[in-house]
């Protein structure tokens, strides 16, 4: 996952930092080294990490910080601070021409960055903000993007608008911009042509797709796992096409999480969203704040409620906190909470989005380490066994003796340790969930979640 290196070694820095009363000019700087050390690793670029440690350095040697209560978490606030500056301070929200003029968006990247499946994610994010998109098919080089495209419009119920072996993008574009007018979509995404590498040919073609239909924003989607690489392409495609914002593919990967580090304050661009997945869904918002506050392992708590509020079913949640508040738990719920954790990318995403989860892992482990465990393959073994079972069963778990175990075991196709591995694990979940009601909170947001 992105990140997670860089997330550890920051924690070891700042554990180190608490372990002392008070703090020299001396711990301070050593701890600034270690830091300086991580964001090097995790490829962020040189320029950008020596102004960083200059700027926290210069704020953090300082009477107020050394002589403070808490001058370790006054250190800590800092660089949470700086790194959010250097991201860009404030989410950047895409803009649109007003009433139903529409706002022409033209993506461009390498080949391979994920221009193709981020148009189709970006038109799903805009579809929830009332926004009708025509997705157009300007790859006129790489033979399956039309279709690919085309494909993942229906999915989205986006308009498609493409010309099957036509070689110039520029009558492509055009016709597109008469297809707008006849649907009545007020945005227009056009899907580019990569290359392997940048080339004159390839940012020739954009800018004439730029001149030919009034493109309003051009965002540049980059593949974060590239690192430092992704940082150069953004400063050169801005340079000779002209970059309104970076779309960051792939951070859901191994990613050391340079390019995010480092892309506003080479480009002077912001970063508008990010790819956590490859679901058509998997496009986040991004928040220099919380990215932050992730990176420096201080969770995610605003980004976790909106994906529940997103993802879950508001008539399922309260049935769920109203059953959950008289002590009641079973293999329904169970599974239903597992279903829901799935739409929200996964045990491991979650946790990673709490605050101080980090720290509470077993030395040596990781959240990926989490992802491993429990991995797709083991959660459709876990409902297998759910859905083996009657639902008497899945109601009354009580009753699962040895001789309903091994029939379940049967059916799931599984082995009766599986099973009663399963029955112990949801035992555990059920007796931490009969003390959640108190802590649910109004709305009981987190009741569903079995951890």
């Amino acid at each position: 996952m992105a990140f997670e290196s860089l997330t550890d070694k920051l924690q070891n820095v700042f554990k180190s930092l608490r372990g002392k009363g008070r703090l020299t000019e001396e711990d301070v700087r050593r701890a600034l080294r270690e830091v300086k050390m991580a964001l090097l690793e995790a490829d962020v670029n040189f320029k950008v990490v020596k102004r960083f440690i200059k700027s926290v350095e210069e704020r953090a040697v300082g009477a107020d910080v050394m002589n403070g209560l808490n001058p370790a978490q006054m250190v800590i606030k800092i660089v949470n601070e700086e790194m959010t500056a250097l991201m860009g301070s404030e989410m950047t929200e895409l803009e649109f021409l007003p009433g139903q003029a529409k706002t022409v968006i033209m993506l461009c990247g390498l080949q391979g960055s994920g221009k193709t499946t981020t148009a189709a994610k970006l038109a799903d994010r805009l579809a929830k903000k009332g926004k009708k998109s025509l997705l157009v098919a300007c790859d006129v080089y790489r033979p399956a993007a039309y279709e690919q495209l085309k494909v993942n419009a229906g999915k989205v119920s986006a308009d498609f608008f493409g010309i099957e072996c036509e070689k110039d993008p520029i009558r492509i574009v055009k016709e597109a911009m008469s297809a707008a007018d006849g649907n009545k979509d007020n945005v227009v995404i056009i899907d580019t042509a990569g290359r392997l590498q940048i080339d004159e040919e390839l940012m020739d073609e954009l800018t004439r797709i730029k001149e030919a239909v009034g493109v309003h924003k051009t965002l540049l989607v980059v593949d974060a796992m590239t690192g430092q690489e992704a940082v150069n392409v953004s400063e050169t495609f801005n340079e000779k096409v002209g970059i309104d914002g970076v779309i960051l593919s792939k951070m859901d990967g191994d990613a050391r999480g340079g390019a995010a580090l480092s892309v506003k304050a080479v480009t002077g661009k912001p970063i508008l969203f990010v790819g956590m997945g490859e679901k058509l869904t998997d496009l986040d918002q991004f928040y220099p704040d919380r990215m932050a506050s992730r990176i420096l392992g201080m969770g995610d708590v605003l980004s976790l409620i909106e994906k529940a509020s997103e993802q879950v079913d508001e008539a399922k949640e309260k049935e769920m906190a109203s059953r959950l508040k008289k002590g009641k738990f079973d293999f329904d719920d169970y599974l239903e909470s597992m279903n829901q954790m799935k739409k929200m990318g996964g045990f491991a995403s979650v946790l990673s989005m709490m605050p101080g989860m980090c720290g509470m892992l077993p030395r040596g482990a990781k959240m990926g380490d989490l992802a491993d465990q429990i991995d797709e393959k083991k959660m459709a073994r876990t409902e297998a066994i759910v859905l083996s079972m009657t639902k008497e069963e899945r109601r009354k778990p009580d009753i699962l003796n040895p001789s309903r175990k091994h029939r379940i075991a049967k059916g799931a196709g599984v082995d009766i340790a599986d099973v009663n591995r399963l029955v112990k694990q949801f035992k555990e979940a059920q007796k931490m969930m009969k003390q959640l009601p108190g802590l649910m909170g109004k709305r009981g947001r987190f009741g569903k979640f079995p951890f």
